[in-house]
């Protein structure tokens, strides 16, 4: 688990869960990232792999975007600084990877989404932007210097003519320069800018999902009010201690905020399978008959307790083994 130094776990999650950033200073105390700046640039030429390269800087407003796979030449007819390399999803493949998802298991697994890896050579970036995601930005190697705003994030201040979302008007409020083993928190709708200080800088990124009511109402096929087309669901204060598997039941309530669903439908709906999974999975189960699902990294489990019972879910359906995951 992470060192949060002079706070405690539970007011991490009463103070700052979000509502505003931390920097956790050696969070991971002498980390070894265990995906080198190579072999993930040898992920990038994979099909499997979503992956991006990112090139331009603020100074310059030049931005490119080009999607993997990649080659080795692709490689060397970059620029010797301002580019980025990101490969999404890698923790559904590298074992070492997911193995670090326990570090995060204070907040609720069914709530996690997946954990992205960047290299950035000196000056390299994606530019000031924001999301309605939570994440937890992890330095592998190397140095980054994070700027970041709670100003003008709103889906108007976004540049024209640019192939990704770079925000026009960014204003740094705090600036934190961040070594091997360092967290940086960053809530929903706060502005991060994170630039290369060297040419050896990976940031992992451990992303934690938002659920839009749009998103919700569209999974019950119910129409979404338009006073709530903008609306995203927030969670509860969780408890230190408690199960990462564990839907407990101020979650639920958060979510009937926004709309009518039971505890069994919202259990179902966090556990739902994006598109990408259900591939994964798919090809898994093919080149693996003999082998359950149940424990690959693409599979989301979760669990509720009504009347004394508990209830397993998994990939969006009622699992019958419900004692899975409460003694896990």
């Amino acid at each position: 688990m992470l060192h949060f130094g002079k706070i405690s776990q539970q007011q991490f999650l009463k103070e700052y869960w979000q509502k505003k950033p931390l920097l956790i200073k050696q969070a991971l105390p002498n980390f070894i990232s265990p995906m080198p700046a190579d072999e993930l640039a040898g992920l990038s030429f994979e099909e499997v792999f979503e992956s991006r390269l990112i090139t331009g800087s603020i100074k310059l407003q030049n931005w490119s975007l080009r999607n993997g796979p990649f080659s080795e030449q692709d490689f060397a007819e970059l620029a010797e600084q301002d580019w980025t390399l990101l490969v999404q999803g890698v923790d559904r493949y590298i074992e070492e990877i997911h193995d670090l998802i326990q570090h995060f298991d204070f907040i609720p697994r069914w709530r996690f989404d997946d954990v992205m890896i960047s290299y950035a050579a000196k000056g390299g970036s994606v530019g000031p932007h924001f999301d309605y995601y939570d994440v937890f930005l992890l330095q592998g190697s190397g140095k980054r210097r994070w700027h970041l705003s709670s100003k003008n994030c709103e889906m108007d201040n976004y540049l024209d003519n640019v192939p990704l979302r770079i925000m026009d008007k960014f204003n740094a409020e705090q600036i934190f320069d961040v070594e091997p083993g360092d967290v940086l928190y960053v809530p929903p709708k706060v502005a991060h800018h994170g630039v290369s200080l060297d040419d050896n800088c990976t940031t992992l990124s451990f992303g934690y999902r938002s659920y839009s009511a749009e998103e919700m109402h569209d999974f019950l096929e119910k129409p979404c009010p338009k006073e709530l087309e903008n609306a995203y669901y927030q969670d509860p204060e969780w408890q230190a201690n408690q199960n990462p598997n564990l839907i407990p039941k101020p979650a639920i309530k958060q979510a009937q905020k926004l709309l009518k669903i039971s505890a069994e439908q919202f259990a179902e709906f966090v556990t739902k399978l994006d598109t990408n999974d259900v591939k994964i999975l798919q090809e898994f189960e093919y080149d693996n008959p003999s082998k359950s699902i149940t424990s690959h990294p693409a599979s989301k489990a979760a669990y509720i307790k009504t009347n004394g019972k508990h209830q397993t879910f998994l990939n969006g359906e009622l699992f019958n083994r419900s004692d899975l995951l409460k003694n896990g």
